[in-house]
């Protein structure tokens, strides 16, 4: 199976960490944030890996090359140049999965234990064009799923008081997205012309015509490593 690592961001809420290295290569434990969750795919059944790079890319293919690229196929998309935001990366990297099956979208900076292969098989039971891992936390800004179906409905912030609907009329629970996607090849067929997006406003727009789908996964392990303070409870899970 396939997977993008999405690993191109500037880490700019690590700092003073990530003022000389990727945040990729930020270490818990001993161990590189990327190592994490390239090791986790890999126990997951996925064997193609790609991961785009921006801030300090050098260090990135220093490390593939050290650890052997882990034994498995790891290709780099190549966003020196300009960051690209989730959406564009992802279209950049599109050639990488040719090979028509659904592949997975990983944030670099997440480390979890949700069950990648039961979420790949939600995915293919309901033949759906995307599949959001969520889970119940707290935070700002919510995806707004069908109590029943789990289809993607909306968005909102409630700080700023901000809602995107895309599917009116529904009863919807709110969910936080978990930076962990699959999703069909599709959906490239989808996105057109477009260069640089932010990938959950295309999904609202899909959602109204395709299936976009919810997988719960609020009893595992989840952790964003974004801010310093994080650091300490990844160590402690590990």
């Amino acid at each position: 199976m396939k997977a993008m690592i999405l690993a191109a961001g500037l880490g700019t809420r690590m700092r003073p960490f990530t003022d000389k290295k990727p945040k990729a290569l930020i270490e818990i434990a001993g161990r590189p944030l990327l190592e994490i969750v390239i090791t986790n795919l890999i126990e997951s059944g996925f064997d193609e890996i790609i991961i785009n790079v921006h801030h300090f890319s050098n260090q990135i293919i220093e490390f593939l090359d050290l650890k052997n690229n882990f034994n498995i196929r790891i290709d780099l998309s190549d966003e020196r140049d300009e960051l690209l935001d989730t959406g564009g990366g992802l279209k950049k990297a599109s050639w990488f999965f040719d090979d028509g099956k659904p592949f997975l979208v990983h944030n670099v900076d997440i480390i979890t234990d949700v069950n990648l292969k039961e979420m790949m098989k939600f995915h293919n039971e309901r033949n759906a064009l995307v599949t959001l891992a969520v889970r119940k936390r707290e935070t700002s800004r919510y995806l707004l799923l069908d109590k029943s179906t789990f289809e993607l409905c909306g968005w909102t912030n409630i700080k700023t008081g901000e809602v995107k609907i895309a599917i009116s009329g529904r009863e919807t629970n709110r969910y936080a997205f978990s930076g962990i996607h699959i999703i069909d090849p599709a959906f490239f067929d989808f996105v057109g012309d477009k260069r640089k997006f932010y990938i959950i406003d295309e999904y609202l727009k899909l959602a109204k015509n395709s299936k976009i789908v919810g997988f719960d996964h609020s009893d595992s392990f989840w952790l964003d490593i974004g801010k310093p303070e994080s650091l300490n409870e990844a160590v402690k899970w590990l």
